[in-house]
Order: C-alpha cells, then structure tokens, then sequence
C-alpha cells in the first residue's frame, strides 16, 4: 500500500509539472473542447488534465453529448468572466395527489447568482430557498396570493406569481428550493387558470421566465445563472502565481472569494490560456467594436484603435467625430508645414525605391539560385515523369522552399523527430493543417546523400502498399532534396520493443499481424510491385507504427530496383549491424533472399523482445540469431521467448513462428523461403493450430549459419559461424552506415 501511495505521488506531481508553461497551469494536450453543441471553456474540462486542477467544480461530464458539472447540473453555456448557465429542476406540490418534490443540489465552489429571481407559479403558497454555508443557514421566501383564479395582467407581482430577489452571491456548501401552500388554501384553490392543481418553485435567471408564456409555466426545468472563481485567496494573495495568460489582468471575485481573469482592453480569447487560444490582438476597425463616428478614420493598433482625423482637422473626444480646425494659428503654419511634408516625402520615396531596387535583386539572386538547385536536383527530370505518371501519382505535390521552412516553422529544433545516416526529419504542418515528416538530408559537401535522396523518392513513386510510408512529395529548391512523408504517430517498433516507447500491451496477437503485415509488403516489394524492389535496409527501426499500431515500412535509401532480366545485382555493401545478410556481404550479389534475412531477425525480436545485436549481453547471445538458432535447435526455445506474450494458447504459433525465422536466416540464401512463402506462412499461424511437437519439426540435418557447435554453459563458442558474424560487425562499423 505503501508503494502504491508513493506512485500516485509521482504521478500527480508529474501530471502537475506537464500542465506548467512558464509557471501557468495550462490543460494538457489531447483534451476535448466540445461536447454536443456546447464549447467547454478552459478553466472547465473534460477529464484529469483538462480542467483546473484541484477543484471538482471544474471537471465537466460529458453523457449522451451532454455537459454537466459536479455530476450531475446539466450545463448550457459558459463564460470567461465568471458566470456558469445551467438547467436547475424545479419543486413541486400537488395538494389533489399529496406528492412533493423540492430540488436540492450541492455546488461545491459555486455560488448562485444575484442575477437569478426565486419564482413561485401557483395560489395562496409560498417557494422557499433554504440554504446552508459551513455553519451559517440561509432562507428566502416568496409569497403568492390570488383573488381568484385567473390573474388578469399575468404579470408575477404576487397574485398567482410571485418572485424574490437573491441579495447577496451565495456561497453555499448546499441549497434546497421547496414549494409549499400557505394555511389558508382550500382544495379546490390550488392551480392559477384551473387547469394545474400543483404549486412550482424554482430559480431562474431574471428575465428569462415569463409569466404570460404557456411554454414558459409549463417548463420542468429552468436556466440559472452560477459564479465560479479560482481558489480562494484574492489578486494580491497569490501575485504572479494566478493561471491567468498573457494579455490579461487579475480581478477579484464579486462573490467574496477567489479571483478571475479578464483580457485586456483591445484583446479577446480565453484569459486562462497562454497559447493561440489566449487573448490576442484583434481589429476593432474591421470587427467595428470601436466608437469613432466615420470608420474610415479609425486605425488599428496593438491593444487598441485610434480615431484619426486627416490634415487639416481636429478629433472631438465627445463625439468622436472630426471637425474642420478653424484656428488662426493652424492656419498660419499650414504652408511651412506642408513644404517639410512635401520635402520629407520625396526624402522618404528615394529611400524606399532604393530598398525596393535591392529587394528585386536580392529576390532575383535567390530565384536564381533556386532554380540551379532544382535543375541540379533533377527536377526538370520529375517534372517530366510526373506529367506522364499514372494515377498512382496523382497525389505527389512538388513543394517550395518557403513552403518547407513554414511547415517546419524554420527547421525549429523542437520540431525533430529523428535523426539517422541519411539525415534528419522533421514534424512539418501543411498548408491543410495535416502533419507530415520533412526528411532533409544532412549538409556538407557528400553528394552521395542526394543521390540517395533522389533515389528513394524514385523507388517510393512506383509503391502503392497500405503497409508502406506513403511519399507525398518533395522540395528540390534547396541545395539538397526534401521529401516529405505521411506522419506515423506511434514511433518504430524499435521503440515499442526495446525504447522509450516500450509497452506491454504489445500483445502476441499485435506481434504477429505486425509480421505479416511487415512479410506481406516485402513479399509485394519483390513480386508484386511494377519493378522488382530489395529494401537493402529491413530492421525494426525502419518499421514505424499509428495508432492502430499498424506496420508502415519505412527509409527505402538503400533500396535497389532489380531490372526485370536479372535475379541479383552486384553493389557496394549496404546495411545494419545484426540484420545484414553474410552470404550478401560475403560476395557483394544483392538478392531479395538478403531482405529474408532481415525480416527473420526482425521476427526473432518480436518474439524474444530481444534486440538483434547488444555487447551488453553475455558473449554467447550478443548476437541474437546465434543465440536463437541454437536455443531452437536444442529444445531451449522457452529461455528467449519474451515472457510478456507467452501464454498456454499461443505456445505453439509462437513456436511455429521461431522456425520460421530460423528457416529465413540460414546462411545460404538458396535455403531461404520466398517472402511470398513467409507471409503465407505467417497468416496460416492465425487460423489453423496444427498438432505436433516441437522437436519433430526442427530437420536435424540441415544446419543453421550460427549454431553450428554446442555453446557452454559459460558462455563462450568457437564456432565459425559466430566469428564470421563478429568479423561482418568489425568490417561494417569500419564502413558506416
């Protein structure tokens, strides 16, 4: 119990600290602002977070697209200067059936208004309003007498209505409104009009009940007004620690307690946020909340406007109009005046051309230079293939420079999402407001990353897969290429099985349709795709997730397109440690068998949760496919297995599973299943349970790359396999990448 207190500490003292910019409580990301028609206003919210931390009266449920506060007030409106609307019942008593009921709520931080009336419909009784304060009680009353039963002016003046002024903001821990007949009613006096043999009594905000309105008698509920405030010490008790945003002021609460914030004159938002949503500057001149008579003399300013009068005429503050100025004094400097105007102008024009002269030709300068680096770029190339593309292209967009520096507000640090051999990309905001990754290759004088640039984008244009990172377009205005991405929200699987990002809830079901959407795109990269496509570069960093946690593959640099006449090609060894192909690095000859390998070490991590490679590990399992194979080999699969997704009824797909990607990551690729054979293997895990036992599936005389001798128990192995592997390591750390 201990520990669990202590972790609900942190939890809240965490969940406080992300609320703080720049010392003001601010709601946390992600909160919702709408329920049904009704905007919920920030110091309110829906949800831990989102509303003002510690006070209840500011946590807003939502039900059935309805807002209610302390549980159960439905809510209508709200405002920043301090006033809640709200729907309150109304009391009963029906004299015929001797059934009552009066309305009673608890208001936690809340007041009733003394904009609101205490109301009686009905004759000879009485409403009360009786409340309490801490210690203290309150009681107010309306009395309600009738002649006869059909007040003729149907105005609430106490004949069959009446009402009763609330004289004070009431700061109450709980109220109760009743209504009840007076002693001298009879049974057959009850009901204005005959029709109503019950008395009503409620609250309502003054002047929204009309007594002559048949809607109006007959509502069951009725609008009331209610402050609120925040805390309760004043302005000057808390100083600089209120929550109130910039461009707003601190006011003490009318209701005696705690304080709210306004905007300045000249700003409008919520004075409770510090973002765009805060008070901002706004044009009195065009929105016309100014008082000048002639618009056309007003001027907007920061914080304000101003009524200005042309030359020659003179501002009435009164009317705020202008007036010709008939002074002899005025008069007798126009002329020397006018020359300084004249002389200043003509001074300030040949400043301005000057300025205008230089701007054209620095624009000029920089067009140029655009226009260099997007021809050395190959952009004249795109242009061309985009204009006889097929509609698989329709949606590629070449973008601009300036276009690509405002999405990524100037390539601004915070932007960063990550940062690799290739480059750095950042989280950029379209002019459609939906979020892309701008890719930008690191600068320097290695032309080779552009070419790697261009080349991805060529390969991503011929690739229409759901599973694959959808390439939206590019920006070849600047010295190197931009391309920008689709946005994938949930990070690599890197990151959910080894990072920061790691989280149980990655079930085995999660793990597996993640292997076979990953197989299912490889198998279309090699097959299915209009030219034959090796990724080169298949590793569980390269796998990014959404939030459905559905796999998009990702970082095509290093991929090759394999002309239809060939089955391999000879190229400069390329690839990640852990995941890199020996027979390819061995002998240079690409082949869609290297992806295999790759995607075998990626299963082997989604099924251990191991990574690929760690020096931190023991010597006999830094290098997950050794320790693996051999595990497999010897009956010791259950060591590995990620204890998190092992469960009685999955053992045997995961099981099914690990041969599999021992079977993708023999040494020799022509033992290697086809990507197509994988993927169908993988989805015949998730709808068929084959009985069999474990040991009678392994071939025992066909060996695997690594596990070629039995490992120690301490750890050490001498087998060529693993040296060769260590060997692969030396000599790709030598090589980058």
């Amino acid at each position: 119990m201990k520990v669990h207190g202590v972790l609900l500490v942190v939890v809240f003292f965490y969940l406080t600290y992300t609320q703080l910019v720049k010392g003001q409580l601010q709601p946390r990301e992600g909160c919702k602002t709408r329920c049904g028609n009704v905007d919920i206003k920030y110091p309110f919210g829906i949800s831990s977070g989102c509303y003002y931390p510690g006070d209840d009266s500011f946590n807003i449920t939502c039900k059935e697209e309805r807002p209610y506060v302390l549980g159960n007030i439905t809510v209508e409106n709200f405002t920043h200067s301090g006033q809640l609307q709200v729907l309150l019942n109304r009391s009963y008593y029906c004299h015929e059936e001797n059934t009552s009921y009066s309305s009673e709520y608890e208001l936690g931080n809340l007041s009733i208004s003394t904009r609101n009336k205490l109301t009686l419909v009905g004759c000879d009784a009485m409403a009360m309003l009786v409340a309490v304060s801490g210690d203290k009680p309150y009681a107010d009353v309306c009395v309600s007498v009738c002649d006869s039963q059909k007040p003729a002016n149907r105005k609430c003046d106490g004949e069959g209505c009446c009402t009763a002024d609330i004289p004070a903001p009431l700061s109450l821990d709980r109220y109760a409104v009743a209504a009840q007949l007076l002693p001298l009613q009879s049974a057959n006096q009850t009901s204005v009009d005959h029709v109503d043999p019950c008395v009503y009594a409620f609250l309502v905000e003054d002047g929204k009940f009309d007594f002559s309105s048949p809607e109006d008698v007959n509502r069951t509920s009725y609008p009331v007004e209610l402050d609120w405030s925040i805390g309760n010490k004043t302005c000057g008790d808390v100083g600089n620690t209120t929550i109130c945003g910039g461009n707003s002021t601190c006011s003490d609460s009318t209701r005696g307690k705690g304080y709210i914030c306004k905007c300045k004159d000249g700003y409008d938002g919520n004075p409770y946020l510090s973002d765009q949503h805060g008070c901002q500057d706004f044009n009195e001149c065009v929105t016309g909340r100014h008082n000048c008579s002639d618009p056309s003399t007003c001027i907007d300013k920061v914080g304000g406007f101003e009524c200005k009068c042309q030359f020659g005429f003179l501002l009435n503050t009164t009317t705020m109009s202008c007036k010709l100025d008939t002074s002899g004094k005025r008069k007798g400097i126009d002329l020397k005046w006018l020359m300084i105007l004249i002389g200043n102008a003509i001074f300030f024009l040949f400043i301005l051309l000057g300025v205008t002269c230089m701007q054209q030709k620095l624009k000029h300068r920089k067009d140029s230079l655009r226009q260099k680096f997007f021809e050395q770029n190959g952009g004249g190339l795109l242009v061309q293939r985009l204009s006889g593309a097929g509609a698989s292209n329709v949606d590629f967009k070449i973008f601009t420079e300036e276009g690509m520096k405002e999405a990524t507000n100037g390539y601004e640090e915070s932007r960063i999402l990550g940062q690799g051999g290739q480059g750095t990309v950042y989280k950029g905001i379209l002019p459609d407001n939906s979020v892309a990754a701008v890719k930008k290759a690191r600068l320097g004088g290695d032309r080779s990353q552009v070419e790697q640039f261009i080349y991805e984008m060529l390969v991503l244009t011929q690739i229409n897969h759901r599973n694959v990172v959808k390439l939206l377009g590019c920006c070849l205005e600047t010295e190197v290429p931009l391309l920008v991405y689709e946005f994938v929200s949930n990070g690599t699987l890197f990151d959910h099985l080894h990072g920061s990002l790691f989280d149980s809830s990655l079930t085995w079901e999660h793990r597996l349709r993640i292997a076979i959407e990953v197989a299912g795109t490889l198998a279309y990269l090699h097959s299915s795709a209009s030219t034959p496509i090796i990724h080169r570069d298949i590793k569980t960093a390269n796998i990014l997730l959404d939030e459905n946690l559905t796999a998009k593959v990702a970082d095509f640099g290093a991929s090759r397109l394999i002309p239809m006449d060939k089955e391999q090609l000879t190229t400069m060894v390329q690839g990640t440690l852990g995941y890199l192909d020996p027979e390819y690095y061995n002998t240079g000859l690409l082949n869609e068998k290297s992806d295999v390998y790759s995607f075998g070490v990626v299963l082997m991590e989604l099924i251990s949760g191991q990574k690929a490679l760690c020096f931190g590990r023991p010597e006999y399992s830094r290098h997950l496919v050794s320790y693996f194979a051999c595990a497999t080999k010897e009956n010791r699969l259950h060591e590995i297995i990620d204890r998190q997704v092992m469960s009685e009824n999955n053992q045997r797909e995961i099981q099914e599973a690990a041969l599999i990607a021992v079977e993708c990551t023999r040494l020799m690729g022509e033992e290697r299943p086809r990507m197509k054979e994988v993927a169908a293997k993988l989805e015949g895990l998730r709808v068929t349970k084959n009985k069999h036992q474990w040991s009678d599936r392994y071939p025992a005389e066909t060996e695997h790359l690594i596990c070629v001798e039995t490992i120690s128990g301490q750890g050490d192995t001498s087998s060529t396999g693993y040296d060769s592997i260590k060997n692969v390591a030396r000599l790709h750390i030598e090589g980058g990448r």
